[in-house]
């Protein structure tokens, strides 16, 4: 079975936030809804040693997502190939979903009165394309496809980097799918949590 995957490499992310545009006018996202975040990690070090790095995240598309098991509606659910979607006809605008997603990715427009996340752009998956934010990544960061396959572009980017491998905040138990590579600095898990931490608050 497939298993469309997203994978980031953070040593290619310029902080360049086409992906978050990209989003955006894809999917017409209303003022103040952003699918996609850029946390800007660091700075790290003393100068002239000084580094950081930029993280982009949004919906992990998580194998046990939180989100799911919080709707008491199952307008949040799961497709047969993991991306999880929003039914909007069913959504009660409860924001159990919002409370619960550990990575503060779903949206709330008092515009649309709407609970939105990212939908790793199924419909251009469905169409045979990949998502607009890998599309139009300036840095060529974002790969997207599918991990089952071993001659997958992603697949073999993975396996040439996979020492680099990570997923964010994996000790809440959503079993997230995005795939992150490290940046050479090293993803730092505690700055990532605190990031994170201060975002939701």
């Amino acid at each position: 079975m497939a298993r469309p995957t997203l994978l980031v490499d953070l040593q290619r992310c310029i902080g360049c936030y086409s992906c978050v545009v990209a989003c955006k006018q894809e999917n017409g996202l209303p003022v103040g809804v952003n699918w996609i975040k850029v946390d800007e990690i660091g700075p790290f070090g003393e100068f002239p040693n000084v580094k950081g790095y930029f993280l982009p995240h949004g919906c992990m598309h998580c194998e046990d997502p939180a989100c799911v098991s919080a709707c008491p509606t199952g307008a949040s659910y799961q497709r047969e190939d993991g991306i999880v979607l929003v039914d909007h006809d069913r959504c009660i605008l409860c924001r159990y979903c919002t409370w619960a997603c550990p990575y503060d990715a779903r949206s709330f427009s008092l515009e649309d009165k709407m609970v939105s996340k990212c939908t790793m752009c199924a419909h251009l998956i469905d169409a045979g394309k990949d998502p607009a934010c890998v599309q139009h990544c300036m840095g060529g960061a974002r790969f997207f496809g599918d991990l089952d396959d071993p001659n997958s572009e992603i697949s073999q980017y993975l396996a040439a980097n996979e020492n680099r491998a990570v997923k964010l905040l994996e000790s809440q138990g959503t079993n997230p799918t995005v795939i992150f590579l490290e940046p050479r600095v090293g993803l730092l898990a505690d700055e990532v949590a605190a990031s994170k931490s201060s975002a939701r608050s």
